[in-house]
């Protein structure tokens, strides 16, 4: 079944005076510099227009509007006077109107910062749509279901972002429904099943907010853009924001935009794309879509996604325009970009970009990468990879020498290994790592409300979700591992156990994942340190080049010193000898200390010089001519010693040997 959308109306070749507004931005009044006002998307969106790209039209309500709404707990005095204004100016363009029976006009209003905070903050869909508006749009598409879905996603959307009923109630009185239709989910359902599950939804909304979802759209409207004013206080935002240093007081901004449908039919689809990967950072666009879907169904990890790749099979020309407006888009941002599109009836549109978040490794390779194929400076590759990346960027891996089992594979959505004890929930997770326990996020999917859990967690491992879900995009961010997408694991709804082919994951159990490779192992698996990424030696080569500062390192043997000089040591500051006498030359030492006389002494200080002399000789070979600075003994002599307490409690319990004594 397809829905056929009527295309819009041409404008008028002389459109009227456009009037000034205090508290809203047309997307063709911004600009690309205004993130401040406009937040990241609404400026990007700008950006898009005046690039001339295919966006649907719409407007900013700027982050001014927000910081009043915060400080007085209302919408600021004129604004709903100019969202009239815009309004109207959006029927006008389509020949819809806001809330009329035969031919409703329908917006999604999404929140946007000055920084991404990649669904940390709300979003409604399909807004305008009431009871009765969506047989209009069923009788004006010919298409009763896809009206029908539009209506269900905003339900759910609606009644969990702006009445804040609990998603669990929504979830279980929806599951109800699906399992007495036999079905996995809502795309399963028929006509028939999608108007029981419409009614049970707004019996539930009603039953929980002790209110009505409304059928007035300028009622919709008002208290969407209030949700996405509150949500920048919310939980999830005010963590994230700690996480990732956001100062408090800029607020968001709120983009209203005309509705486009990827669930408009089979001819029809969504997706997230990068213009490089983000976990690797090789050159090569990568993403998720969905045929006959929304944007959320992609971000959020319930159905699992077709690759980018397979675009071209189901909508041609759509992927080289995609591929068109990516390379445009990296070329105006000279950065890797993060966009969303939809595909309605084999048109494609844009509907967000920013410059994307990636993993330290697919940081620098795309830094040095971009620089040698001239899109930026030596030293903006240098200024954009920055020193708390270098320290991530070094993720441990697992030891393939070693013996461990695969349990299953998902997607490599984070890379680097991490093991820790299953955990079910984020709030769980959290308790647990705060009493210093290694915990391992196990999750069919993630949403923004478990972003507290997944900062605390080792890794993150979810059963669904591809490479651009909330699970994977987070954990790119955090630097955490990550395996998403593993279709044989099955998460209990009691949040105590998961599944993989019959055998059970208990929490507490060590679980192990290698977000490089997908792999997921029961128990704990060995590590190896990471090699140097031959990207870094280039980037610090051009370092070398333009820096003012000497760096030098502190190393104790021939190893430390190797790896300091790979790291672009230029000498050694401090070489603590006593780290020498240590492990398993701890005996030379103690006989030195103890010897009972000149001779004895005499010949243990021969074999410790025996060794110390191969240790310089290793170290002084490993710098090369760098200068090396060497500290002679420093701790006391005790600290050589075995502790007296404790030999004097084994001497009691006849534990010394002839050796010890």
């Amino acid at each position: 079944m397809s829905a056929t959308i009527t295309p819009r109306p041409p404008k008028a070749a002389d459109p009227p005076p456009v009037p000034q507004l205090r508290w809203i931005r047309r997307f063709s009044e911004g600009t690309v510099d205004q993130r401040f006002l406009l937040g990241g998307k609404g400026a990007n969106l700008a950006e898009m227009t005046r690039m001339r790209l295919p966006v649907p039209d719409g407007f900013t309500i700027t982050t001014d509007a927000c910081r009043a709404y915060l400080e007085t707990g209302g919408l600021p005095d004129g604004l709903l006077d100019e969202l009239r204004v815009v309004i109207a100016e959006l029927e006008q363009e389509t020949g819809q109107r806001f809330g009329d029976p035969d031919r409703p006009l329908l917006v999604s209003v999404r929140s946007g910062a000055a920084f991404s905070m990649p669904g940390m903050m709300d979003t409604v869909l399909n807004l305008g749509l009431t009871n009765t508006s969506r047989l209009g749009l069923a009788t004006r598409t010919g298409d009763p279901w896809f009206a029908a879905d539009a209506y269900r996603r905003l339900l759910e959307l609606y009644a969990s972002v702006v009445l804040d009923v609990d998603s669990e109630a929504l979830h279980r009185a929806a599951q109800r429904v699906l399992s007495m239709h036999g079905v996995k989910d809502a795309s399963g359902l028929d006509l028939i099943g999608l108007e029981d599950l419409i009614g049970v939804l707004e019996v539930t909304i009603a039953d929980q907010a002790e209110r009505p979802f409304p059928a007035d759209p300028w009622e919709q409207l008002e208290a969407a853009v209030s949700a996405v004013f509150r949500s920048w206080n919310g939980r999830r935002a005010r963590d994230y924001r700690r996480v990732e240093g956001i100062a408090d007081d800029l607020g968001t901004a709120v983009n209203v935009q005309l509705m486009v449908f990827g669930n408009a039919g089979t001819d029809s689809g969504t997706g997230v794309a990068f213009t490089r990967d983000p976990a690797t950072g090789e050159r090569r666009p990568v993403g998720d879509f969905l045929r006959n879907a929304q944007g959320e169904d992609v971000v959020s990890g319930v159905r699992n996604t077709l690759p980018l790749d397979q675009l071209a099979v189901h909508f041609p020309e759509c992927a080289l325009e995609l591929d068109r407006v990516m390379h445009a888009l990296e070329a105006r941002y000279r950065d890797m970009c993060d966009v969303e599109f939809t595909v309605e009836h084999g048109k494609l549109y844009m509907l967000q970009t920013r410059v994307g978040k990636r993993t330290a490794l697919a940081s620098l390779r795309m830094a040095v990468e971009m620089a040698e194929e001239g899109l930026i400076t030596r030293e903006d590759a240098l200024r954009r990879f920055r020193t708390d990346e270098l320290e991530r960027l070094l993720h441990p891996r697992f030891d393939r020498n070693a013996r461990y089992e695969v349990l299953t594979r998902g997607l490599p959505a984070s890379p680097g290994s991490a093991c820790g004890r299953a955990v079910f929930d984020a709030d769980d997770a959290e308790r647990q790592a705060a009493d210093g326990e290694r915990v391992l996020l196990i999750r069919t999917n993630t949403s923004p409300a478990d972003f507290h859990g997944m900062v605390a967690a080792q890794g993150i491992l979810t059963s669904r979700g591809g490479l651009v879900s909330h699970a994977a995009v987070v954990a790119r961010g955090l630097g955490t591992p990550a395996v998403c997408g593993a279709e044989e694991l099955v998460v209990d709804r009691s949040g105590t156990y998961a599944t993989v082919n019959g055998i059970r994951i208990l929490a507490g159990d060590l679980v192990s994942i290698d977000g490089t490779t997908g792999d997921v192992v029961l128990g704990e698996v060995p590590v190896l340190p990471p090699d140097t990424p031959p990207e870094l030696q280039r980037l610090l080569a051009w370092s070398d080049e333009v820096r003012r500062m000497v760096v030098i390192a502190n190393a104790d043997t021939a190893q430390d010193a190797t790896v300091a000089r790979e790291a672009g040591a230029m000498g050694i500051g401090l070489c603590r000898t006593e780290h020498q006498f240590l492990g398993d030359r701890l005996p030379l030492i103690q006989s030195v200390i103890l010897a009972d006389s000149d001779e004895a002494r005499r010949t243990s200080l021969e074999a410790l010089e025996e060794v110390q002399q191969g240790d310089f000789e290793a170290l002084l070979e490993a710098m090369d001519g760098l200068p090396v600075t060497v500290r002679l003994l420093d701790p006391p002599l005790h600290e050589f010693l075995p502790d007296i307490d404790v030999m004097l409690v084994a001497d009691a319990r006849g534990e010394l040997t002839g050796t010890d004594a």
